[in-house]
């Protein structure tokens, strides 16, 4: 008897032991990681031992565990990166260069193809020397801090964060794409004062105004320690700490309508203000010497967009195919809201309307680009189409200002208005993707669509105010140090042939 009470007692322990790892696998969350749940799997191919034994095992194998390994890049999610980074630089060099090109008197063609060009060169040798540094490292909520001057300690096996735990990229990509974004963004200034200001100034205000407006502004608005970091509510706070000053408000901004285009369109209006206005403005006819060439520009800007935009997500993933739909809907939706908006308007639509249509969609979607559904980039498009027709008509007239390539019209009222309605068409309930809570790795349930907006337009209003202020301030230094614009024999000849001593056209 006691022999088969032994042998029961036995076979019921084994029998538990056998039944335990089921139990456990139930008990776990839903979001528990992958590598979790195969543990019970590990532990049920044990051989068999004595019950004892059976009980210890668990702690000593927890005694034992080794870290979790660092995450390593996804192969996919490079090259998508690196195609991105040249389809960024593609916008920039030919295509802003041969949009604004075409827009000015074929006498300064050449000075915007070199400005463009050069402010490229420039600036993305600077972002390697400090700007890199400056926007992307911890320091103060308004600015970073020198731990990466000249890339230092970043190697072939550094990486970055993107938006999803435990995936990252190779930290040199992200240098490379996030450089083409600065280099972009202090181009698209020079349209402002285009064919009258000297390129020594150019230069000279590009420097200060890359060092005192955006990295501050990249800083506030995209830095943070990335997802992992986040595990409860207290390293939330850490992070959120941490963080950019308009991060840590919550601001959503998916790739630069704040940091890229509201920025840049203020700095180009103070200096369309401070240059003054071209010799014979409002007198003399001025117009666009080439609409074949802003049409090729304009169409390499809505093609290296898509890098622009859908690479902003940093993973090959759903979320950048949603970034790269939006940017085709919104952009074809303004095209034919400008085209139509002009129709009605001028009894003609023109190549110049349907380029500058595409380009106000493009600006108005890239803050939302990964927010929105489609529905709403649709939505955001057609508003922004006759909203920056009215930007570079009436809103022109009323500012006063020669802002000879209507950069404020287009990339400022644009910027300001996808800004702002990405606030509203990220809600969930009209198709957005709301906010990722990474505390508990799920869209936040909650989301105010006033509030959102309202935090939206401090992010608006504190960019405008930055740059703005910057920007007086280095117009005014490079007027003291070299002078801001060119004599007026040197106007009316052309910057060409006094600047630069080439002409783009013979005969």
């Amino acid at each position: 008897m006691n022999k088969l009470l032994s042998i029961w007692v036995t076979a019921a322990a084994l029998s538990l032991s056998a039944v335990a790892p089921g139990a456990m696998a139930e008990d776990k969350p839903a979001t528990a990681p992958a590598v979790e749940m195969k543990a019970p799997e590990a532990k049920a191919e044990a051989p068999a031992a004595p019950v004892a034994a059976k009980v210890a095992a668990p702690e000593a194998k927890a005694d034992a565990a080794p870290a979790p390994a660092a995450p390593v890049p996804n192969k996919g999610d490079t090259a998508w990166m690196i195609v991105a980074t040249l389809l960024v630089i593609l916008m920039t060099i030919p295509g802003l260069a041969l949009f604004y090109g075409g827009l000015v008197r074929s006498k300064n063609m050449l000075s915007v193809l070199m400005q463009t060009f050069a402010i490229f060169a420039m600036i993305v040798v600077l972002w390697s020397v400090y700007g890199y540094s400056l926007a992307f490292t911890g320091g103060s909520p308004f600015i970073g801090g020198f731990d990466k001057l000249m890339l230092k300690s970043i190697t072939p096996d550094s990486i970055a964060a993107t938006f999803s735990k435990g995936v990252v990229i190779p930290e040199l990509i992200f240098v490379a794409f996030q450089s083409t974004f600065a280099a972009i963004t202090a181009a698209l200034i020079i349209g402002s004062f285009a064919e009258r200001m000297k390129f020594s100034a150019v230069l000279i205000f590009a420097v200060l105004w890359f060092t005192f407006s955006y990295l501050p502004v990249a800083h506030m608005v995209w830095y943070w320690d990335g997802p992992d970091a986040i595990i409860d509510a207290a390293t939330l706070e850490t992070v959120t700490a941490n963080a950019g000053w308009l991060w840590a408000k919550g601001a959503l901004d998916f790739a630069g309508g704040t940091v890229v285009h509201i920025n840049a369109a203020v700095a180009g209006l103070v200096g369309a203000y401070l240059v003054g206005k071209r010799v014979g403005y409002g007198r003399e006819a001025m117009a666009p010497h080439s609409l074949t060439m802003t049409m090729i520009g304009a169409s390499l800007l809505w093609v290296g967009w898509f890098g622009f935009n859908a690479g902003s997500n940093l993973e090959a993933n759903g979320v950048a195919a949603l970034a790269f739909v939006n940017t085709l809907l919104a952009t074809a939706a303004a095209t034919m809201s400008w085209l139509f908006g002009e129709w009605m308007a001028k009894g003609k639509p023109s190549m110049l309307g349907g380029a500058s249509g595409a380009v106000a969609g493009l600006v108005a979607i890239t803050p939302a680009c990964g927010f929105v559904g489609p529905s709403g980039a649709l939505i955001i498009g057609l508003l922004a189409g006759v909203i920056c027709l009215w930007g570079v008509n009436g809103l022109k007239r009323l500012l006063g200002a020669d802002d000879a390539l209507d950069v404020f019209g287009v990339h400022g009222v644009g910027g300001i208005l996808g800004a702002l309605l990405t606030g509203v068409f990220a809600a969930p309930e009209l198709g957005g993707t709301g906010v990722f809570d990474y505390v508990t790795n799920a869209v936040n349930p909650e989301y105010s669509i006033s509030g959102q907006v309202w935090i939206q337009l401090q992010a608006v209003v504190t960019t405008v105010v930055w740059s703005a202020v910057v920007s007086v301030i280095a117009y005014k230094v490079v007027d003291i140090l070299v002078g801001l614009r060119v004599s007026e024999d040197e106007e009316r000849e052309g910057l060409d042939i006094t600047s630069h001593g080439e002409s783009a056209y013979h005969g």
